[in-house]
């Protein structure tokens, strides 16, 4: 499995927080599963090579699109393929899809929505370039020009409370949500509904979805104790971290950190 991140263009940094590659091959007769957990960000996915079964509850199957805006997540996904495959991923800040797209965060919370039915005729000419691209260095290239003409063709200013969304995911504060108002200067119903406009979901829960991405950035770190974990990800005790982590991922922390499981398969 290879796995690869890219920084963005420093112009765009605002919005995309990094391009990611992932390749796999898989043997004659096997299936892959790869499980997505949930996120507080967004993201636009381009199948290459190869095409993943989604797999729904109860059994059953669909095919996922070729090329989706997936959007934040409360919830853990699972996919399988039975051949070799390559993904294309642009990672978002969750604020970039008003800006970019138009559509309020919320709309896209917890869905799948392939690009040609977000922005017609301009969605089926980028998912063709990207397809018939060489390398994954022409399709950045594709995809910085994409986003440079949406956001000129976009009059919608930068908010503030989008200092508030990155400040939540890139720190591990414990502030509360009156705390997070006050710093802004706003009431604090204000601040929970332009909050969850530009993020999808409220403060608390977007907040408690960062921290279980943040102790999911610690895998590959030395393991230390779930207890240390939880701490310095910002929970306030062990029986709060587990009883997330099993929430956002389906899977024991213990067991994620200490085998190899569905989730972190990829990683090996």
């Amino acid at each position: 499995m290879k796995y690869q991140i890219i920084q963005p263009p420093v112009e765009l940094a605002s919005i995309i927080r990094y391009f990611w590659v992932l390749e796999g091959s898989v043997d004659k007769g096997q299936r892959y599963v790869h499980r997505t957990l949930a996120d507080c960000c967004p993201e636009m996915v381009f199948h290459y090579k190869g095409l993943f079964d989604d797999l729904i509850e109860n059994g059953k199957s669909g095919k996922t699109f070729a090329a989706c805006l997936a959007g934040q997540s409360d919830r853990y996904n699972r996919f399988s393929i039975d051949q070799d495959f390559g993904i294309f991923g642009v990672y978002l800040y969750p604020f970039a899809v008003p800006l970019i797209f138009n559509i309020p965060a919320d709309e896209l919370n917890n869905e799948m929505v392939d690009i040609q039915t977000i922005i017609g005729a301009e969605g089926s000419e980028l998912v063709e370039k990207l397809m018939f691209s060489k390398n994954n260095s022409g399709r950045i290239d594709i995809l910085v020009e994409f986003f440079k003409k949406r956001l000129q063709n976009n009059k919608q200013q930068p908010a503030e409370i989008f200092s508030a969304i990155s400040e939540i995911i890139h720190s591990r504060s414990r502030q509360t949500v009156k705390e997070l108002a006050d710093d802004y200067c706003l009431s604090q119903r204000q601040f929970e509904r332009k909050f969850k406009q530009f993020s999808g979901f409220s403060p608390k829960t977007f907040s408690r979805i960062s921290r279980f991405q943040q102790a999911l950035g610690t895998y590959s770190k030395p393991f230390s104790s779930l207890t240390e974990i939880a701490y310095d990800c910002g929970y306030y005790d062990q029986s709060h971290f587990i009883h997330d982590f099993k929430k956002f991922s389906g899977h024991n922390p213990n067991h994620y950190f200490n085998r190899i499981v569905e989730a972190n398969k990829w990683k090996q």
